[in-house]
């Protein structure tokens, strides 16, 4: 399984504000000019993440902010189990501030396997999600996904955080 190189979130203003402006048009919420959010804590968050009926290997994640608000890892952080590592984004790119608004609710998408038949796919029992890289994040168990008995892995990928569902799914190839 491939690995990414996490980078934290700084809680510094002005490096907030330099990776909001280096993040892809489209990728990133923008904030108003001199208004860069802090980080979100983990007590402002809800992380959800759920099988795609009928489709195991694909994961859907919500991470919805709760008060103000702050900044999430532009790219989820997703490991599986006892696996070294973890999903990488589609599209590539590096760590940065996805902005949430206070009551508003971010989407990804993780294909865990291509191919579900495939020999050399390995299985975890749990996947983390982390909207944070410096934070442990949410563990849901295979079956609490819907994923079955256990979550087949094999160059996992995932989404940036999207606005909606619709994108997300779009953005790993479902059409919806």
């Amino acid at each position: 399984m491939r690995t990414r190189t996490a980078v934290a979130l700084s809680a510094a203003p002005a490096a907030v504000a330099a990776l909001l402006l280096s993040a892809s048009p489209g990728q990133a919420a923008s904030a108003p000019a001199g208004s860069a959010p802090a980080a979100c804590d983990a007590s402002q968050l809800t992380v959800r993440a759920r099988a795609v009926p009928g489709r195991p290997s694909v994961i859907r994640l919500q991470v919805t902010g709760h008060g103000r608000a702050c900044a999430v890892d532009r790219i989820p952080t997703v490991t599986f189990g006892d696996l070294d590592g973890a999903a990488q984004p589609v599209p590539p790119g590096g760590s940065g501030p996805y902005r949430l608004g206070a009551g508003r609710t971010a989407y990804a998408a993780v294909r865990t396997v291509a191919d579900p038949a495939d020999p050399e796919a390995r299985r975890a029992a749990t996947l983390t999600v982390s909207a944070d890289p410096a934070r442990s994040g949410r563990t849901f168990t295979a079956a609490a996904l819907g994923a079955g008995g256990a979550i087949r892995v094999w160059e996992p990928v995932t989404t940036w955080w999207q606005p909606s569902a619709a994108a997300a799914d779009r953005a790993i190839g479902l059409s919806r």
